[in-house]
């Protein structure tokens, strides 16, 4: 598959990976709280609340990736693909607040454990670990940032089920009720990790930082190496939703070329281009007579 085919699946089946998990995880919420509420199990009632949580962040994850497929208009020139990083930025918030409440509600247990309510929980954690896991293996399929921090949301639930499914089996035979908080302090420091990984990568596109996984000199070597072209300057690259790169650049001419090569020039260096990860070039061709009037021009 090339690199626009799979764009192109990508842009079919990203609201359908966070649609899916959606109704999975709230159907399951449902289910955790009625199930709470029948075992008179304070420990999963709490877990439904933090389900429901997640059920919230999913339904702004799929409003957000939504609206991130909306065209250029007058008011985004660029069109709407960055509402997609608020989902993921606002996610990441919201792990982040669940992860440390996990952590202050799980260390004073380590001085004063609480014996967790074990009958019953096997037969939930089993059911979580396949509901939450469904979810999750839906969402991996996507590429984009809102994805992989909704992804975290579900590998949360899914390492905790895990946790709960662990220590209930730990606690039935043997009376050690540490291991309950010690399993959840070790799930909320991974997903921190992650939450604050994801993050990092979200904040670095809003402020347009050159994407990971392009190396600028790489790019402009390849400018360099054409026949035609005598010096790069002014080149900026960025990414709109961390997936969709742009470039501009200005590029001296060896000599004066007429409006037809240069037509055949920008189709043959945007190829080039597309090759190196960049889905958007915007090309300047100029003269070595040419003054370039802009404040970052430094030839290369």
């Amino acid at each position: 598959m090339s690199h626009h085919e799979h764009q192109d699946y990508q842009k079919h089946n990203d609201i359908k990976n966070i649609k899916t998990a959606f109704f999975l995880n709230f159907g399951f919420t449902i289910f955790e709280i009625l199930g709470g509420i029948f075992t008179n199990s304070i420990a999963i009632v709490s877990d439904a609340v933090h389900d429901l949580g997640d059920s919230l962040s999913l339904a702004l994850a799929w409003y957000f990736q939504k609206k991130s497929k909306k065209s250029s208009d007058k008011s985004y020139s660029y069109g709407y693909k960055r509402f997609s990083l608020l989902g993921a930025i606002f996610n990441s918030i919201i792990l982040l607040l669940g992860s440390f409440i996990v952590l202050y509600n799980a260390i004073p247990r380590l001085i004063h454990p609480e014996q967790p309510y074990v009958k019953g929980m096997f037969f939930f954690a089993m059911i979580g670990i396949l509901v939450n896991g469904s979810a999750l293996f839906q969402l991996k399929k996507g590429n984009s940032l809102n994805e992989k921090v909704v992804s975290l949301h579900m590998l949360e639930d899914v390492l905790g089920w895990t946790a709960i499914l662990i220590g209930t089996i730990i606690m039935y035979f043997w009376e050690v009720p540490v291991v309950d908080a010690v399993l959840s302090i070790i799930i909320a420091v991974f997903i921190l990790y992650n939450v604050l990984k994801n993050l990092r990568k979200s904040l670095h596109i809003i402020l347009q930082g050159i994407p990971y996984e392009i190396d600028s000199e790489v790019v402009s070597q390849y400018l360099l190496s054409q026949e035609e072209v005598e010096s790069v300057h002014d080149l900026h690259i960025w990414s709109i939703d961390g997936t969709y790169n742009i470039l501009t650049v200005h590029i001296v001419l060896k000599q004066s070329t007429p409006m037809s090569k240069i037509a055949q020039l920008k189709k043959k260096y945007r190829s080039g281009l597309t090759s190196l990860g960049i889905e958007h070039a915007t090309i300047e061709f100029e003269t070595s007579e040419e003054h370039c009037s802009m404040e970052q021009c430094v030839s290369e």
